[in-house]
């Protein structure tokens, strides 16, 4: 069973910075793609940031230069470094992996930027 977990939201002024977490469970952590996705109030659901297992990554054209998403094999953990915050950043974010078995989505984890 894969088990994807956020962590690393929180309050944060405009211009600020946070790194948001994803723990995942389950085999072969590197050789799927994943990415994290965003939704705030009353707004769909958006791709964010993703990244291949060969380690390709895209974004959002909204967080281009901003944003970095990496992972780390070893800690079994894709991170999301997010820099230069704006209040429009604000929403919940949630981290994603496509399985041969099927999408797994993690419960998210709330990002708000305000002063």
């Amino acid at each position: 069973q894969v088990q994807l977990v956020e962590s690393g939201g929180g309050l944060v002024q405009p211009g600020g910075s946070l790194r948001l977490s994803c723990a995942a469970s389950g085999y072969s952590f590197m050789i799927f793609p994943m990415g994290w996705y965003r939704q705030a109030p009353g707004k769909h659901r958006e791709s964010v940031a993703t990244i291949t297992s060969g380690g390709t990554t895209n974004y959002a054209d909204s967080v281009k230069g901003r944003f970095t998403i990496s992972r780390d094999g070893t800690k079994r953990t894709m991170y999301l470094q997010m820099n230069s915050l704006k209040p429009e950043d604000t929403a919940v974010y949630y981290c994603n992996q496509n399985r041969s078995t099927g999408t797994y989505w993690g419960k998210g984890t709330l990002v708000t930027v305000s002063s």
